[in-house]
């Protein structure tokens, strides 16, 4: 990965979804968090200081490692123990049915197989376990729609394999989970090409 991939976009990146506005959608889908957690495309770690008391333990995933030093004070500031694993969602190195809640967060639209990561979080999944998800995506307005299919290959290079288009329920249906709660909403502070928000609950029934 060039300069580009490894500290300007994950710079500009960290300081947009620092913002307000992001930080109020995180505090309320993780709330329900409990038990052993899985986050996969932990990032830079924004989710840390919003998860509640009633988690025991997190294990993150992420095949990169950005930032360093700001990932590592984040880390230390959490009040529970966390394990670290630098590895693609599409292979979780987890038992099966080992989480009580899985944590996707502005993530599946950069896996570049997302319905097998997916499928993954199913495995890992204990039987009645939630998978939490807040992710952009495809627009339910087809101008719009059709607007991300015609920018997504020039997204694709510029948010280092980000896709504006993917429609995100569909995705977790295809894995084999059952989503149990759905909300669909433009975030008013960007731009509904890549505000088109999928927020929710799946879950694994067996």
């Amino acid at each position: 990965m060039g300069l580009y991939a490894t500290q300007i976009f994950p710079r500009l990146m960290d300081w947009v979804m620092a913002r307000p506005a992001f930080s109020q959608l995180r505090e309320a889908l993780l709330q329900p968090a409990s038990g052993e957690v899985l986050e996969i495309g932990f990032g830079t770690g924004l989710n840390l200081c919003h998860y509640p008391t009633t988690i025991t333990r997190l294990s993150i995933v992420d095949p990169a490692i950005l930032l360093p030093m700001k990932v590592t004070h984040r880390l230390a500031a959490a009040p529970y123990p966390i394990q670290t694993v630098h590895v693609t969602a599409e292979q979780l190195p987890f038992p099966d049915r080992g989480f009580d809640t899985v944590v996707s967060t502005w993530t599946l639209c950069t896996i570049p197989d997302p319905v097998l990561a997916l499928r993954e979080v199913g495995r890992v999944l204990k039987p009645g376990g939630r998978f939490l998800f807040l992710e952009h995506g495809r627009s339910d307005d087809q101008k719009i729609a059709a607007w991300q299919d015609r920018l997504n290959p020039i997204q694709n290079v510029i948010g280092c394999g980000c896709n504006l288009n993917r429609q995100i329920d569909q995705l977790i249906i295809l894995a084999g989970l059952k989503i149990a709660h759905l909300d669909r909403f433009s975030m008013a502070t960007v731009p509904r090409l890549a505000g088109e928000m999928y927020r929710g609950t799946a879950v694994k029934e067996n």
